[in-house]
Order: structure tokens, then sequence, then C-alpha cells
């Protein structure tokens, strides 16, 4: 979802229109600030949270941890350390008694997605790393253009167990990495079907920018879907409302500030029954 190069075959052309700047505030009140519309969200993380370099030691000592991801075929077993485990207020829980357990069982949740965590928890960052100058780092073996959604859906995946784990430094971090995916409109659509299939209504820090990126463009992007993004409005009647809501605010607010003075009013000839 990187801002504003966006890939449109036939010749046609996709106006954007930037968003203003916007702060919105995490559930548990971490200040987040969104730059645009379709902005990653950055957390800024009080001084005082950051971990001395003693303390990157330490988990060193403590015990290991082995965590049983997915199940069937797909099933895989990681270890880790404790004191870095427990990092995470729902791994944490689960630790808890006179005789904690030194399994955690984690069936719904993907080998991947857990990996990226792990890596987080140990380096403060997870593979493609962000660099400083603001881009994800080359790989080679990684398409420059996401086609089908694939590495899109990694940083997405790695956001909603972030949100589960109660890890809102690394929930933060994998919604950056969103935006600095280039992907065509295919990709982007199954990375708003997971979206809007996986996290919950509520959630405005993930799911307006995916509004707004489909209110800004559907107009263009929605002809290299092949019909998909007419299944995902009526499989997700919350994604249209969401893109129309979009569309129709951006329609008032250029009403606005065209001083146009029948905004507002109703276009029906005759009052209702």
């Amino acid at each position: 979802m990187a801002d504003p190069e966006v890939h449109i075959g036939d010749g046609a052309q996709a106006t954007i229109d930037d968003g203003d700047l916007e702060m919105l505030v995490a559930n548990d009140g971490t200040d987040l600030a969104e730059v645009g519309e379709t902005g990653a969200v950055e957390e800024r993380r009080p001084p005082e949270e950051e971990e001395k370099p003693a303390e990157r030691t330490t988990y060193l000592k403590s015990p290991m941890i082995e965590l049983l991801i997915g199940s069937g075929a797909d099933q895989a077993l990681l270890r880790a350390h404790k004191d870095l485990v427990i990092k995470s207020p729902f791994l944490a829980h689960k630790l808890l008694g006179d005789s904690p357990p030194t399994r955690i069982s984690l069936a719904d949740d993907e080998v991947d997605a857990i990996s990226c965590c792990l890596e987080w928890l140990y380096t403060g960052e997870y593979y493609p790393p962000k660099l400083p100058s603001g881009v994800l780092a080359a790989d080679s073996a990684t398409p420059q253009t996401d086609s089908d959604g694939r590495q899109l859906l990694k940083h997405a995946r790695v956001y909603t167990l972030a949100e589960k784990l109660g890890l809102p430094t690394l929930k933060s971090l994998s919604h950056s990495k969103i935006h600095l995916v280039n992907s065509t409109a295919l990709a982007e659509l199954a990375y708003a079907r997971y979206v809007y299939s996986h996290t919950s209504s509520d959630d405005l820090t993930i799911r307006k920018p995916v509004a707004s990126f489909w209110g800004q463009r559907s107009h263009v992007l929605r002809h290299e879907t092949e019909g998909s993004f007419r299944t995902m409005c009526l499989d997700f009647p919350e994604f249209a409302f969401d893109v129309l809501n979009f569309v129709l605010n951006a329609e008032e607010k250029r009403a606005q500030r065209r001083g146009e003075d029948d905004v507002g009013r109703s276009g029906r000839k005759r009052a209702r029954a």
C-alpha cells in the first residue's frame, strides 16, 4: 500500500486527493500520528519505555518456553526465552500459576507471523527491516511489486497477531510497513479482504486507510480486479459502506470549499408521506 505509486493499466489515470494530518489514539492510550488518509501510523514511544542496554541480555538467563503453533501438517514447535515471551500480556497470562507450563499452544496462529513476532522481541525488528531512509530493505527473492497480496498479508498478519498478543509497538511497526509495499489492485483487494475479515469494526487504525485507498481510486482500480471488487463489496458490506462514506465526505468537503449554498439540502422534491 505504498502511496502514491499505483499500478494502473490501459492508460487510465487516478487522481489522488491527499488527506489532512490526523491524530489517532490507540486502544492502550498511546498517541498515534496518521499522515494523510493512506499514510502509515507511527507510534510515539515515551523515552522511559525504551529498553535499557543491560536489560537486553538478562532474558538469556530465563528458561525456554515452547510455542506449539498451528495444527495438522502445518504445526511447528518454536522456542523462546521466557522473559521475552512474557512481554506479551496474552502469553504471560498463560504462564501464571504455582506450576506454570513450559509449553503454550497457539493452534489458531501462523508460524510465519509468530516467527516475525519472536524476531522482533529479540532484535526490535523483523524481516524485511525498515531502513533509516524510510523504505523496506530490498530482497532479490521478493518481487518489487506485490501482485498477489503476499507481502501485504505478511505485515497484516503480524498486525493482527500483535493486537492479540498486546504488543502495540510491533503493531505500529507492522502497520507502517504495509504502507511501504508497492502493490497491484488485486494485491490491495486481497489485503482489504483480510483486514475486513480479521479486524474489528472500530479498528480505524487499519480500516480507515483501506477505505481511503479504495475511495480515492476505486473508479479506476475496479476495472483491474476482474470483478473481485464487486464480490468484495457484496461479501463485506462494511467495506462498501466505508468506501462510499469516504467518497461522500470528500465530495461534501469539496462542495464546502467551493462555497456551494445547497450543501446539506435534500434533493427530494416531495415530502415523505
